[in-house]
């Protein structure tokens, strides 16, 4: 956490609603206003990593990339709206680590491969010993060198961080620069080759030729055992990952893991030191002792007489009138619930009105949706003819 009095200057750069811009072209965006090294962190990550893993790594092995992963998390809620109970299959990721477990030597996506795993042989050659590990999550954290932006930007090719620049640094650290590939050929090829060596990640990597360049090497200390020539002359493209073991590590890119993140904010609140409580002193409540100790509800909600509260998030300005039966259930602002509903496992998006003695189950309700009187609804999605879902 940030002392009150630390000073910072901050300067936000939005982007148009109407720009269909990846995580890449959004980067390229602001190009101009990056100076230096950069960290790189999603709008959906909710975690309570500490950092200064990510970034010491960065700079310890003066790294091209660092990264943040966690294992993936088993859902193990009913997904509202989803029908059936056959989960939907992801892709998995093989990542493949070093005995210490943090230089990233292989990334591939299962969707990009045929029936079997390729590892090229320049890695093994140098990494006789890898350990290939599935079931790992990309948690959308990156501390990149200045000079892969100034790729990004002139390779606009590049679309996504995650699924096109992440994999390619990673390839490229066991290759050479194109131009040392390439050797000396017919002087017809000689412009076509330029343009290919002007796109590769080595030519933006900028020589250093201070006096700290033979430091390196004639230092007594290090921070590795055996044989220097890997870390000090392996390559100028280096890749290193920092795998949680332990903490909080959500992407919230779903409904399932949008729910999950939601059921781990009381415990996410008492682990960054904040003791507000989970019932806002402005709700007004006849019967505090049917709301749950691990329910949260917003400020100004009113909650009638009989009515229960279990592992449930209440937003702010909601209206939950007498005898209603609420459990595992996320409710956002100013959501109106008449007497004698039951409402399971289900999600109500801003501004819906649940009319008396509905009955909801593993649904999902979108914005200023109404539901009629006694209404029974089970795994449905209902939203507006028009509307889209915002999560």
């Amino acid at each position: 956490m940030l002392n009150l009095d630390t000073k910072m200057k901050l300067d936000f750069v939005c982007i148009s609603d109407n720009m269909d811009m990846g995580t890449a072209d959004s980067l390229r965006h602001i190009h101009q206003k990056i100076k230096t090294d950069v960290l790189v962190l999603s709008c959906d990550l909710i975690t309570d990593v500490d950092l200064y893993k990510v970034v010491d790594l960065f700079r310890t092995h003066d790294a091209t990339l660092s990264m943040l992963m966690k294992k993936t998390h088993e859902l193990t809620e009913v997904v509202p709206g989803q029908k059936g109970k056959k989960k939907p299959v992801e892709q998995r990721d093989f990542i493949g680590v070093d005995d210490t477990g943090k230089r990233l030597l292989f990334m591939a996506n299962e969707a990009d491969l045929d029936e079997e795993l390729v590892i090229k042989r320049s890695i093994l050659q140098k990494h006789p010993r890898m350990h290939i590990r599935t079931g790992l999550m990309d948690a959308h954290l990156y501390c990149l060198k200045k000079y892969v932006v100034d790729f990004l930007v002139e390779n606009r090719t590049i679309t996504s961080l995650r699924s096109e620049l992440i994999p390619h640094l990673v390839r490229r650290q066991f290759s050479s620069p194109t131009s040392l590939q390439q050797g000396l050929d017919n002087k017809e090829e000689d412009q076509k080759k330029k343009e290919q060596a002007s796109l590769d990640i080595y030519s933006f990597i900028k020589e250093d030729n201070s006096l700290l360049k033979p430091a390196p090497d004639n230092s007594c200390w290090n921070d590795h055992r055996g044989d220097m020539n890997e870390t000090l002359h392996e390559g100028k493209v280096r890749c290193y990952v920092h795998i949680m073991k332990e903490g909080l590590c959500y992407r919230v890119n779903t409904l399932g893991l949008y729910i999950e993140a939601n059921r781990q904010v009381p415990k996410l609140l008492l682990n960054l030191g904040l003791e507000e409580p989970l019932v806002h002193g402005s709700a007004q409540i006849t019967d505090r002792g049917m709301v749950g100790s691990d329910s949260i509800i917003g400020s100004s909600t009113q909650v009638g007489e009989k009515t229960s509260i279990k592992h449930s998030i209440i937003g702010s300005m909601c209206t939950i009138k007498d005898k209603v039966k609420i459990t595992n259930c996320i409710i956002m602002n100013s959501v109106t619930v008449e007497e004698g509903c039951c409402l399971q496992g289900s999600v109500i998006c801003h501004n819906a009105v649940i009319e008396k003695g509905a009955d909801i189950k593993d649904c999902l309700i979108g914005s200023d949706q109404t539901l009629e009187t006694k209404a029974k609804h089970v795994n449905e999605v209902i939203v507006g003819t028009e509307q889209l879902m915002e999560i």
